[in-house]
């Protein structure tokens, strides 16, 4: 009886087991979602418009006050750029965008591209079109899934609390009624307002140059007590004198 006991415990314990290492087995790893999907690994020396999807997603990760060029080609900056997107997120940082790196990336992001923490809609409270700028519709909109991304960025090393979007994209109807330059970037759709709370707009300010904003204006900038600015422009300015920028 004890043999049969035991035989029997036996054969439920293989049953178990053999349950449990299917289940390891065959759970589907993280899949693309609706919005892009990378069909092999990338490294340096790499071409075409999978690296510069990618280029986008971690456009973010530039370094210091540099800018990554999204131009479909992975050299040095790109694979530096991945490289500090991995170690932000505790993969094996080397460099090379495999399974590991799109997962998190597949993660990250909606099925409209937008990064999960921002959304079209928040960068753009003024024309829902996107038309009436200085570029056409879907370029405005295209910078501005750039500007998501570099702020999805910043998000991650604040802490991963909120950051504040205070004004996007804009017409110059919209711009002209309140009162923005009349060369804005926010005419362009690649300019950014953000608020304080949780963070300070000193805090903002000063992070905002690791994240590739060659534009970057705070307090001590004339009209900027209020907010930070940050965009795309094609050559660095960054002031906030009250932040020490």
């Amino acid at each position: 009886m004890k043999r049969r006991v035991t035989g029997l415990l036996a054969v439920l314990l293989i049953a178990v087991v053999t349950s449990f290492v299917g289940a390891v087995v065959t759970a589907a790893p993280a899949q693309a979602d609706g919005c892009y999907t990378w069909n092999r690994t990338l490294s340096q020396g790499a071409s075409g418009e999978d690296v510069r999807q990618l280029q986008v997603r971690v456009s973010g990760y530039p370094g210091y006050g540099s800018v990554l060029a999204l131009d479909g080609s992975y050299g040095p900056a790109t694979k530096a750029a991945v490289t500090r997107f991995q170690q932000a997120y505790g993969l094996s940082a080397d460099g090379i965008a495999g399974p590991q790196t799109f997962s998190k990336i597949y993660a990250l992001q909606d099925d409209d591209c937008s990064p999960v923490n921002f959304s079209y809609g928040e960068l753009n409270n003024c024309n829902s079109s996107w038309s009436g700028g200085a570029v056409g519709a879907s370029t405005a909109r295209a910078n501005a899934l750039v500007s998501m991304w570099k702020l999805q960025a910043m998000r991650h090393a604040l802490g991963d609390q909120p950051i504040r979007v205070t004004s996007g994209f804009r017409s110059h109807s919209c711009n002209d009624a309140v009162g923005g330059a009349p060369n804005s970037r926010h005419l362009y759709g690649d300019a950014v307002d953000l608020g304080s709370g949780p963070h300070s707009l000193c805090t903002l300010a000063r992070q905002a140059r690791n994240h590739g904003f060659n534009g970057i204006l705070g307090p001590g900038y004339p009209g900027h007590s209020d907010h930070t600015h940050v965009d795309h422009r094609s050559s660095r300015f960054w002031s906030a004198s009250s932040c020490g920028i």
